[in-house]
């Protein structure tokens, strides 16, 4: 009889080791992914603005609702493949977990409403601060995710770990400084302008910290799959987009056209867009928005040296080289974990 409970429990454990290793495996791939589409992104985006073509450019708050909408057409294929491709299940799916649960839907228009907020902060900022003071101001948002985690979460981070933070931090306001000729260009501003936008880019830093972690709590803290979650803000998300797209490119959308613009790159640009709200989605659920942030960070680093050696459009400085030895400092201290000392032996 012993023997029965002891294999029993034997087996709970292996079985408990093989959950802990999948989880572990699915948070590093979702990072490893995310690091990808974000250095991808960046490049083909910045190719695809520069880009010299004949007729209107695309417009970019566009570009924005159409990757919104193919998020939740994806997703909404994912929840049919779960749903064993039953059409039928499908239906019962989409209309228990969203039209049925309306209150649980409208949890995901916060954090949807707050990125709206947060991107139009952020204009406000670049327009009245110099692009220095911007970058590294911006940078703080690396620190408000780790606390909004600590208080909302309950999260426990070590010395090593906040340390590695500030590190981060340091880093990416290095990596991003702007170039001698980037200073030359700034416009002379007033303290007043300066402080309208020094409050925008700390409330950007306060919101996109709020809204990351509270979503983390939204995805797991209730049974809904990322997917059902990911519909329900792409749904919002479309929504604030579309109002974008009427106050800031209404003019431009009635006279050329919504897809004005539009080519392949395009497409690729919005597709590796849609492809960033699945993975981000992913990262926040197997792993968290800390460790979001490191892979963006190194994901700044990878596509900066890319776009030196691809697009020319970039020469590295040795501010640049400091800061990515920070960066990728950071991200190994962060995982650090000193071993305890072994306890003295009593008397």
């Amino acid at each position: 009889m012993e023997d029965n409970g002891q294999k029993i429990a034997a087996e709970v454990s292996v079985s408990a080791d093989e959950n802990k290793t999948m989880s572990a495996n699915l948070k590093y791939l979702s990072l490893g992914i995310l690091v990808f589409q974000t250095t991808s992104l960046v490049l083909t985006m910045r190719y695809s603005r520069t880009l010299k073509e004949e007729g209107p450019r695309y417009l970019s708050s566009t570009a924005v609702v159409v990757a919104e909408l193919l998020k939740i057409m994806a997703c909404i294929l994912l929840v049919y493949k779960d749903s064993k491709c039953s059409l039928r299940a499908l239906n019962r799916i989409l209309h228990d977990e969203i039209l049925n649960k309306p209150m649980e839907t409208l949890k995901l228009a916060i954090p949807s409403g707050i990125y709206t907020l947060q991107n139009n902060l952020l204009y406000v900022a670049l327009s009245n601060l110099d692009a220095a003071t911007y970058q590294v101001t911006y940078q703080l948002k690396i620190l408000t995710t780790a606390l909004f985690s600590v208080s909302m979460l309950s999260k426990k981070l070590g010395v090593y770990q906040w340390l590695s933070l500030v590190i981060l931090m340091t880093g990416v306001a290095f990596v991003q400084w702007p170039s001698d000729s980037q200073e030359l260009d700034s416009k002379e501003l007033s303290a007043g302008s300066q402080f309208v936008g020094l409050m925008a880019v700390l409330t950007a830093c306060f919101s996109s910290g709020f809204a990351g972690v509270y979503f983390e709590k939204i995805l797991k803290e209730t049974k809904q799959s990322v997917w059902i979650r990911n519909i329900q803000l792409g749904f919002f998300g479309s929504i604030f987009g579309l109002m974008g797209v009427y106050i800031y490119d209404g003019e431009l959308v009635s006279k050329d056209g919504f897809f004005q613009g539009y080519n392949r790159l395009t497409w690729i640009v919005v597709v590796l867009q849609a492809l960033g709200g699945l993975v981000i989605a992913a990262v926040i659920k197997y792993a968290d928005n800390i460790l979001k942030g490191f892979a963006t960070s190194l994901s700044i680093i990878l596509s900066t040296l890319i776009s030196y050696f691809w697009l020319q459009d970039f020469v590295p400085t040795s501010v640049f080289f400091l800061g990515a030895i920070l960066v990728i400092t950071a991200t190994f201290l962060y995982g650090y974990d000193p071993k305890p000392a072994g306890n003295p032996t009593k008397a």
